[in-house]
């Protein structure tokens, strides 16, 4: 019978009136660093974005340790990782035409990178080698090199327009030494790649919880060093934003359910095998999901998330960051 999940309280950690969105959450050293975007004009593509890290000792109160924004370009979808005893927060970045603020190309795309060695002293950010026309995304460490996702259009493919790229776009597997530095280690998805999480057990077998894109649910994808070969298992669902991560002996998913519908939520399941299990959902609508997981214990963890239901209910400002509160049963 699968673990009872209890989602003890939800906080609301910050506020201020702006379109703060896409959250991760690590602890690194002996504080929690919880990172998103934050923005006044919205959801979409502009030069008014910043990136924040905020740190706590508590996980109730909160101080501010980073903001940055990259000229001409919107920054978006920060992850954490720590490696090599080093916290990296790495951040996507379209280029905005000043003339047509919604186009965007992915041919365009950089990762920027800001890190620090001790929580206190940052550098960057740091535009990183192997990222042109990727859009990165989540980041994970097997313990001896680090991985990044990155979508890109195969072969840098000229296309007319945003969804016609789609059918061209890979999802790839970064690795490098590092944490700034890049090369394809292999292609997770070879169409309609997405944003995708990783997790490496112990035998160094990677799982990768893909986003769908129509027609395509999201997809589990599984491989084993050097990771150039892969399977893939369609789910019987969408999620927006994907969460993976192991907790005690337990594989614990969340995004955004209700996908093109007036009532996406930030659910919470259970994946085993290949099935998922819906096991709660989180108060939020609106625009809302790109979650983050900490485990505190194998019974207790944090989980960061946006949501704008008690704000615009829009992708426009405001929205806010929450903190979830979780126990296992």
């Amino acid at each position: 019978m699968p673990a009872t999940l209890t989602v003890d309280t939800v906080h609301r950690v910050f506020n201020d009136g702006h379109h703060n969105a896409f959250t991760d959450i690590c602890r690194y050293r002996d504080r929690l660093y919880l990172t998103f975007r934050n923005c006044p004009d919205g959801h979409m593509l502009f030069t008014t974005s910043r990136i924040l890290v905020l740190s706590s000792a508590n996980g109730v109160d909160w101080e501010e340790v980073l903001a940055f924004s990259v000229p001409d370009r919107d920054v978006r979808d920060p992850h954490l990782l720590v490696y090599r005893d080093t916290l990296y927060v790495y951040s996507s970045t379209w280029l905005v035409d000043p003339t047509d603020p919604s186009a965007r190309d992915l041919n365009d795309m950089l990762g920027h990178a800001c890190w620090t060695p001790d929580g206190r002293t940052w550098h960057g950010p740091r535009t990183m080698a192997g990222t042109e026309g990727h859009y990165v995304w989540r980041a994970a460490t097997d313990g001896q090199r680090a991985y990044l996702c990155g979508r890109r259009k195969r072969g840098l493919a000229k296309t007319h327009t945003f969804e016609e790229s789609w059918t061209l776009t890979e999802g790839a597997m970064l690795v490098g030494d590092d944490g700034l530095t890049w090369e394809t280690a292999g292609l997770f998805q070879e169409t309609y790649g997405n944003e995708t999480a990783f997790l490496f057990e112990p035998d160094g077998e990677v799982l990768a919880l893909a986003r769908g894109r129509h027609p395509r649910p999201a997809q589990l994808c599984r491989s084993r060093p050097p990771y150039h070969e892969w399977t893939r298992t369609d789910l019987d669902r969408d999620l927006g934003g994907p969460m993976l991560a192991k907790w005690g002996n337990r594989y614990l998913v969340s995004g955004r359910k209700g996908m093109g519908t007036d009532n996406p939520q930030t659910a919470l399941y259970w994946l085993e095998g290949d099935q998922l299990h819906e096991i709660a959902v989180l108060p939020s609508g609106g625009d809302n999901s790109y979650p983050g997981f900490v485990a505190l214990s194998d019974t207790q963890g944090l989980l960061s998330f946006y949501s704008s239901h008690e704000g615009s209910g829009t992708s426009l400002a405001p929205s806010a960051i929450y903190l979830a509160e979780l126990r296992v049963d």
